[in-house]
Formats: structure tokens, sequence, C-alpha cells
């Protein structure tokens, strides 16, 4: 019988070019699907609730798939947790309703993006914070995160110049806080567009920085234009934190 699967990882996207898959590339789907498909022995294709960027990590990627095995759902998440390599964790693995879909059946994503904001190297983390050592005004940059909020057309914010289906959003909650030298923004919506996260996040230190007001956020959704926006920020800083559903 078919059977139907969902499966949460974690990993660390820094040697990885993203999660599809890429003949020649190491990606995230091409070393699950790889797995998997010698694992229960029939070819196996993943989804994942979205694609994210080479260098991007997740500490809560939803992926499902679809196999007919005999073997239990612990026995393929003690072959995943035996042969994935050290940067791609099988947290867990069930078996759900048929209808299930990774990418479809999902509500919402938040995302965290940590810039590390000191002169002080931060050599441990450094693959997981973008270091900028100048001073941020963190209030601007959570004035002009308000007015981002709701349901808007973020074409601004899209990467995807070609882009031709909608690109209405709903963020629900943009927050910027500050951990010691580290300043951490987190981002809650129903769907982000193509480097979407990564966009507000460089157009929201460029407040930080004083090189744009925030009082400027309504009239860049109105340009629905990617040239009125922020630069892309890196996307070593960038965590997938949560998935719904």
């Amino acid at each position: 019988m078919l059977r139907n699967y969902k499966f949460i990882i974690a990993y660390d996207g820094t040697r990885f070019f993203g999660w599809e898959r890429q003949p020649g590339r190491d990606t995230i789907q091409g070393k699950l699907e790889t797995l998997l498909s010698r694992l229960l022995d029939q070819p196996i294709e993943v989804a994942a609730s979205g694609r994210t960027d080479a260098g991007t990590h997740a500490k809560r990627q939803v992926v499902s798939f679809r196999a007919k095995t005999a073997l239990t759902t612990q026995e393929i998440l003690d072959g995943l947790r035996r042969y994935l390599p050290a940067d791609i964790g099988a947290v867990s693995l069930e078996q759900v309703e048929p209808r299930f879909h990774a990418r479809f059946s999902c509500t919402g994503k938040t995302y965290t993006y940590r810039i590390w904001n000191s002169e002080t190297p931060n050599v441990f983390e450094r693959r997981y914070v973008y270091a900028l050592p100048q001073p941020l005004d963190t209030a601007a940059m959570q004035r002009a995160a308000a007015l981002l909020c709701g349901r808007h057309d973020y074409t601004s914010f899209c990467a995807n110049r070609r882009m031709k289906k909608s690109a209405v959003r709903t963020v629900d909650a943009i927050t910027v806080e500050r951990l010691g030298d580290e300043v951490r923004l987190t981002f809650s919506g129903d769907g982000f567009l193509y480097h979407m996260v990564r966009i507000l996040t460089g157009t929201l230190l460029e407040v930080g920085l004083g090189q744009r007001d925030a009082d400027t956020m309504p009239a860049i959704l109105a340009a629905r234009d990617r040239s009125a926006a922020g630069p892309t920020a890196p996307a070593r800083g960038l965590i997938l934190w949560e998935t719904r559903y």
C-alpha cells in the first residue's frame, strides 16, 4: 500500500546550493531523495514546505513523500539518522493522511534573521549570523517593520521579476529585538515570495543605519517595483524557524 509520510528535518545550509535538486550540485532535496530511494529501494520524490536559498538554514523544515514499504516509520527514521550527513538532521517521521502535502497544506511560516551587531568577531557562529558592526537604530527598524505588516502586494520585495502569480501575502508580524550584541528579526506570515524575507531585512537594515526613513515603507509597497526596496541581505543569517499546518 502506498503510504504518505511527513518528515521534519533541520539543516545547516552553508555548503548546499539550496533546497531544490540540481544536477552535479549538493542540495538538500537531492541528498534526501538519493538516500530515501536507496533506503526504500524505489524512486522517491520529496516535497518541502518551501524552497530555501543556497546558504539558508532550517530548524524545522517539513517534507512529505509517498512510498510502498514494509519498513516501519521508526526503521525509516533510524536509517535516515544513520546515513544523512552531519549537517542534515532527521527530527521526526510519521505516517499521515493521504491528502497531506508539505507545501500545499502549509498555512504559515516563521523565519528568523540574525545580525551580529558588534565590532567583536563572532567566530563560532559566523556561519549563522550576518556581521554588521555599524550601530543600528532598532526603534526605527521596529517602526518600519510595523508598516510592512498586513495583507499587501509585496512585489517590491520579490527578486523574481518575471513572476506572473499574485504577489499578495499576509505578514502577521515582524519583530525586531536586541539580544546583547545580536539584533534578531522574526517574520511570520502565510507565505513569502522569492528572497522576500532577505529583501525585507535589507530594507530594515537601511532604516537602522539611517539610510532610509521608516515612514517610507508604504511608498515602497505601493511602488510594486523591486528597485524601490533595499538590498537582499546575505543568506547565512536566515533560518526557516517554523512551519504551520
